[in-house]
């Protein structure tokens, strides 16, 4: 069961900032997509996937670099993400960017449930 109800925050992210809900096409085929925020203090990236059939080819690593430099641009100092703590296989991915663990405890807690909709503008 996912712990997050990812159409509803698409919905959410486009009501915020639109334009930092990157997606990937090759030619009319939905690939790839990343969620980019930032709050002032530090930016985030939220939702990277790469559809199966199209990972180990460089579409993660290119939307990686698109997004670290709209947060560059931005004039964000520092870029966090979080993953869980049994999928190696994406914790290998980012170390090999250059990403590192931070010595911190991932603390959250849900204050809209998955299943209320989305505020309106």
């Amino acid at each position: 069961m996912p712990h997050n109800n990812p159409d509803r925050d698409i919905q959410r992210k486009l009501a915020v900032t639109p334009d930092w809900l990157l997606v990937g096409f090759l030619e009319s085929q939905l690939i790839a997509s990343c969620m980019i925020g930032y709050d002032g203090h530090r930016g985030w990236i939220n939702y990277l996937a790469v559809a199966p059939a199209h990972q180990r080819k460089g579409y993660a690593h290119q939307i990686m670099t698109h997004a670290e430099s709209l947060l560059k641009a931005a004039g964000c100092p520092k870029l966090n993400l979080q993953i869980r703590s049994n999928n190696q296989q994406v914790i290998a991915f980012y170390q090999k960017l250059g990403y590192t663990a931070d010595p911190v405890t991932s603390l959250g807690k849900r204050l809209i449930p998955d299943n209320e909709p989305p505020p309106k503008n």
